[in-house]
């Protein structure tokens, strides 16, 4: 096993998650390219949730298979939604609620997708982010680039104070997308996916952006004018019908506070686009050589984020929320004779679904530690029945509930929210107290856990730190 490191100094890849996997025929097993975006929301064109955002090539991807509109993560934080998807196993299984909390400790016996793909006759790498931080298990991988660091905005960029608001981090780079992370990332998987194999693949590929920092190259600022950026819609009163659990995650007196003390929402949201728009190239790129390859008529595609984004919706910002906008995810999944071309699945869906999909579509089996079920019938029939909500986690005792038309959260403390997206799709109204909402939560607290793992051990930023380096 090769497990590289990509110092600064380096040429810097681009990262992409690109997840390819066709149906299975008697001579030729199928390939998977796995695409992983950090930190992305529906904001992007296919999903409609901005008006104007640019991504063409998300676009591609949705146009060559089907898109999941109500796909959703399991936790909304990068470590424990990677670790689920990647095990199959739900945080409230393991006891890993939160980033600081390595998963491999607690999940000893664990077999990742990679390392059940390895067992199965796959040859299985990749690059970027695909586990978490510190916590990126190199035993699950036979080559693997790891993430590198990105050039630093200039002194002026820095010291402008429309270039951070708190802890929300942005900037203009004046460099060549060749410079950044992610663009050698994204080369990684093209030079492997211009070469020949003698066995199937499995090709991971970690974008980073739009994770923040949002400094990417000036060319995708240009994209995004200051004064065409429309803000999200926040009423003053939206915080009102929230139970104090739910206040305590918004923290409306911090980043939004500061956000709007500084005059910085525009800037910040231009800035969350233009990264977008970054990831979205890289990615195109990824795409562009699949094409030109020999693999692409039996390669399943599977383009998925961690989870979403909060832009001041909810008085909020970043993701720790169960809300719409820290949990859903783009997830996209195009398999050659099996999904038709630009089809859309409106069936409520979560990530820990990814581990046994892939499974289903390349004829392996399927192990005893997955908590989720083959999207399969689904990617053959968009409208199939499908009785299962999407669960999302953030924290022990604290989880949502997404069926196609509610969402229901319930905190550790035992209170509730209840939003019907029929009618509410921005999640303005709380019906939990109403009596037609009590019916609703009735049906949807059925899916709650019965019991819940301890908290999984923590460790400190020095202690992950070490671990790392």
């Amino acid at each position: 096993m090769r497990y590289r490191n990509l110092s600064v100094a380096s040429l810097l890849f681009g990262l992409t998650i690109l997840f390819q996997c066709e149906p299975l025929r008697a001579d030729e097993p199928r390939n998977v390219l796995f695409l992983a975006v950090d930190d992305l929301n529906d904001w992007i064109s296919p999903l409609g949730g901005y008006e104007g955002c640019r991504t063409p090539n998300l676009e591609r991807l949705a146009a060559r298979g089907m898109t999941f509109t109500r796909a959703y993560c399991a936790a909304p934080a990068c470590n424990p939604s990677r670790a689920s998807l990647m095990t199959g196993i739900r945080p409230w299984q393991s006891g890993v609620y939160h980033n600081p909390q390595p998963w491999r400790p607690v999940m000893e016996d664990a077999v990742t997708i990679p390392q059940h793909f390895t067992k199965h006759g796959y040859h299985s790498l990749g690059a970027g982010k695909i586990f978490h931080g510190a916590f990126e298990d190199p035993e699950s991988w036979e080559d693997y680039l790891r993430k590198g660091g990105d050039p630093k905005p200039s002194d002026d960029v820095l010291k402008d104070p429309h270039s951070q608001a708190g802890g929300i981090v942005w900037g203009v780079l004046d460099v060549a997308d060749e410079q950044m992370n992610d663009y050698a990332m994204a080369n990684y998987a093209i030079d492997y996916l211009g070469q020949k194999h003698d066995k199937p693949f499995f090709l991971a590929c970690g974008i980073y952006r739009p994770h923040m920092p949002w400094q990417v190259p000036r060319q995708y600022y240009e994209m995004y004018p200051l004064d065409s950026i429309r803000l999200p819609n926040v009423p003053d009163n939206d915080l009102d019908d929230v139970p104090e659990a739910g206040l305590r995650v918004a923290k409306p007196n911090g980043d939004h506070a500061t956000i709007l003390e500084t005059g910085n929402w525009k800037h910040a949201v231009q800035a969350y686009l233009a990264s977008i728009t970054f990831a979205d190239t890289q990615i195109g790129r990824v795409l562009d050589a699949l094409d030109q390859s020999p693999h692409r008529d039996n390669t399943v595609i599977v383009l998925w984020g961690d989870h979403g984004w909060h832009l001041g919706e909810k008085k909020h910002w970043r993701k720790f929320a169960l809300w719409e906008e820290a949990a859903r995810v783009p997830l996209f999944v195009s398999v050659p004779q099996v999904t038709e071309p630009g089809s859309v699945c409106e069936r409520t869906v979560d990530l820990m679904n990814v581990y046994p999909t892939l499974c289903d579509l390349c004829g392996l089996p399927v192990t005893n530690q997955l908590a989720g079920v083959s999207m399969v019938p689904l990617l053959k029939n968009p409208q199939a029945e499908w009785a299962r909500p999407a669960i999302t986690t953030h924290g022990r005792g604290n989880h949502a509930i997404r069926s196609e038309r509610y969402r229901y959260i319930r905190y550790a403390d035992g209170s509730e929210e209840l939003y019907d997206h029929e009618a509410d799709p921005m999640e303005w109204n709380n019906l939990a107290s109403d009596p037609q909402g009590k019916l609703v939560i009735r049906q949807l607290a059925k899916w709650l856990p019965e019991t819940e793992a301890e908290d999984a051990p923590t460790q400190n930023r020095r202690q992950r730190n070490r671990v790392r380096n």
